[in-house]
């Protein structure tokens, strides 16, 4: 039967590649080489908020990852301090180098065991991958040499003598210390194949800005936007909102450095405002929280809740303007300055009246509460301005748009970071907008199209402006996927004095999520089904100091938001989860606090990190396994048809 004339095009287009059978049969057998390799580990990170140094030390330790495979490489035949210094030396090459440097009387001689040392793991941890893979993660200035020593044969080289002659020849060309810094990289790429980020990078932490950064020279991550990373994406837009919500945290925390030294964006319009409507009132509601790394400094902690209540105000004036007109976010309710009787100092909510704790509200008009004053709609202006032109702001939201997404199936693994949102009973809840109705797998599908929406459509549009709303309603919605929660209680929190008026009532999901058959409701939903399938989730702290675990569902969800916050750890008891997923199954890591990058450096202290196995695949997992493998048999299939067409006649080879 002759090829459908579609199917011959798509020949045609791959034979231009691959020319002859003798080119397509090459590259179907190294394909098919591929599929028996071991899976690549993943490492999965959720709820950053800003903890960029510890962060930095666990991406660069891979939740213990390295340490792992030191230990098992060199064993009790290398002292627990050496092994100690080589792990803090793989961490931070740059910094630890100078310091082990110094301490030596034998340079050449540590020299000589420290490069042997970093041989030996490197081609440990390079065996899982091609050689052609470990070549692409060589540098280019030294890649010659690191091939041979990482990819000799023993059977024709006697092992010390070869090694003994090139370290040598390192040594005494001045070498050593490039070589040692590029064997820690390479150790460090090929530990791990692919991060996974399950959203919040931004908020609370000192420097978010950081963590992105690092992200961006990652060689493989995705990201699964958290609700504070969407305001975020929100503010970059051009979302008056959505800047006011994003300062409105920032302040709370006694963060400027993020958006003044992180972003180049000047609060200064702000801080004036700040002075002129606020000095000499009422602002102790508004002092940020106490962190002993932010300035402390009584006058400037007065500035900062003079600030925190002058955006506060703005804050909740625009959320009552986005609310009248996005009927379809149903948050009527949370417009409490309309229902403030300004004379009488008292609010109602949620039907009873509440006295106001703070009732010093020189920029509110009565009657009419949402309105911007002149002064405050020409600084949230500049605000607006100076978020837009913010060339690092945009560089990292663009590549959150690129990378990110609400959820991400990979392997088997439903990734996403707040809550698929359920009625009591256990069904998917129903949220309408525009007239139509979305659950499951259909409302995160709509929910991530709004929020590019609010990026890309065209600038003014009415496209690009509701989506900016929209990116604020997943802040902050009631059905919003990344959010789970009845209400933001900020109004609330900061106003009135009844604690049951705080409380942010969770979606039925974390109830529900316990059962084994919630878990595997929600996977089935997006697809997926089988004992290797898993769901990780993040977005809500799991209070193990109480006793509760990140493991849920029958072992089909783990929560691995532990609290990398330094603000969670004493309601959590710990300072994060994270997750790896090897060829051999799921390990669960719970960790410690993080003191400093100082410290690590200075004593080696590493994160305390304790290891849980969730799931132990029943043989070892292939790179056939994995959604690559697929992609590669496919592409196999492609190849087996083109050198069909070949020798049917089909297409002819070219054979010049």
């Amino acid at each position: 039967m002759p090829m459908p004339d579609e199917r011959l095009r798509y020949m045609a287009a791959l034979a231009e590649k691959y020319p002859t059978v003798a080119a397509a049969s090459s590259e179907i057998v190294r394909l098919e080489a591929l599929l028996r390799l071991p899976k690549g580990t993943e490492h999965f990170m959720s709820d950053l908020h800003g903890e960029h140094e510890a962060f930095a030390h666990i991406l660069n330790n891979a939740s213990g990852v390295i340490r792992e495979k030191i230990d098992l490489v060199l064993g009790a035949r290398v002292p627990a301090q050496e092994r100690r210094d080589l792990a803090t030396l793989i961490y931070y090459p740059e910094q630890k180098l100078p310091e082990l440097k110094a301490a030596q009387q034998d340079l050449a001689a540590w020299y000589r065991t420290t490069l042997l040392r970093l041989i030996e793991l490197c081609r440990f941890v390079s065996s899982k991958h091609t050689r052609a893979h470990v070549r692409r993660c060589l540098p280019q200035s030294c890649a010659h040499i690191l091939d041979e020593l990482l990819h000799a044969h023993f059977e024709d080289h006697d092992k010390d003598l070869y090694y003994g002659e090139i370290i040598s020849s390192i040594i005494r060309h001045r070498r050593a210390d490039a070589y040692i810094l590029r064997f820690c990289e390479v150790i460090k790429r090929l530990a791990v194949d692919r991060l996974h980020i399950v959203g919040d990078v931004f908020d609370r932490g000192p420097r978010p800005d950081l963590i992105l950064d690092s992200l961006m020279e990652y060689h493989d991550v995705d990201i699964q936007w958290g609700n504070h990373d969407v305001v975020w994406m929100g503010a970059a837009a051009g979302s008056a909102l959505c800047v006011a919500t994003v300062l409105k945290t920032t302040l709370a925390y006694n963060n400027a450095d993020t958006v003044e030294r992180g972003y180049g964006i000047s609060l200064r319009p702000l801080d004036h405002l700040a002075a002129e409507c606020y000095a000499g009132r009422e602002v102790a509601r508004f002092m940020p929280h106490a962190d002993a790394r932010t300035d402390r400094e009584p006058a400037n902690l007065l500035r900062i809740a003079q600030m925190h209540k002058a955006i506060a105000v703005i804050l909740f004036k625009l959320e009552s303007q986005a609310i009248a007109r996005n009927p379809d976010f149903g948050m009527a309710e949370r417009d409490l300055l309309t229902r403030v009787d300004y004379a009488a100092g008292t609010v109602r909510c949620a039907g009873r009246v509440h006295p106001l704790l703070d009732a010093d509200l020189p920029t509110v008009d009565p009657a009419a509460p949402a309105a911007l004053t002149a002064r405050e709609a020409a600084v949230m202006d500049e605000l607006v301005r100076n978020f837009r032109d913010s060339k690092a702001l945009q560089r990292h939201v663009q590549f959150l748009y690129a990378k990110g997404s609400l959820y991400k199936i990979c392997n088997g693994n439903l990734l996403y970071h707040g809550a698929v949102p359920m009625t009591p009973d256990g069904g998917f809840a129903a949220a309408v907008f525009g007239g139509r109705s979305y659950a499951g797998r259909a409302l995160f599908d709509y929910c991530d199209r709004r929020a590019r929406d609010g990026y890309f459509a065209p600038a003014g549009s009415a496209a690009r402006l509701a989506g900016q709303d929209f990116l604020w309603y997943l802040w902050c919605g009631r059905l919003s996927p990344v959010f789970g929660r009845s209400a933001m209680t900020t109004f609330e929190r900061l106003f009135l004095a009844d604690p049951a008026t705080h409380a942010e009532q969770k979606d039925p999901y974390y109830r529900l999520i316990n059962a084994p058959g919630t878990a595997e409701a929600i996977l089935r939903e997006f697809g997926l089904s089988g004992e290797g399938c898993h769901i990780v989730n993040g977005h809500v702290p799991v209070r193990a100091i109480e006793g509760e675990s990140p493991v849920k569902g029958g072992g089909r969800l783990i929560v691995i938001d532990g609290g990398f916050c330094r603000a969670y750890h004493e309601k959590t008891g710990i300072a994060g989860y994270t997750l790896v997923y090897s060829s051999h199954g799921l390990t669960l890591r719970t960790h410690q606090p993080f003191e400093s990058r100082e410290k690590a450096i200075r004593e080696d202290e590493d994160i305390t990190s304790r290891s849980e196995y969730i799931y132990t695949a029943p043989r070892r997992i292939l790179v056939a396994d994995t959604d690559e493998g697929r992609r590669r048999r496919a592409r196999i299939g492609d190849l087996e048809a083109l050198v069909a067409a070949y020798e049917d006649g089909s297409l002819r080879e070219d054979v010049r």
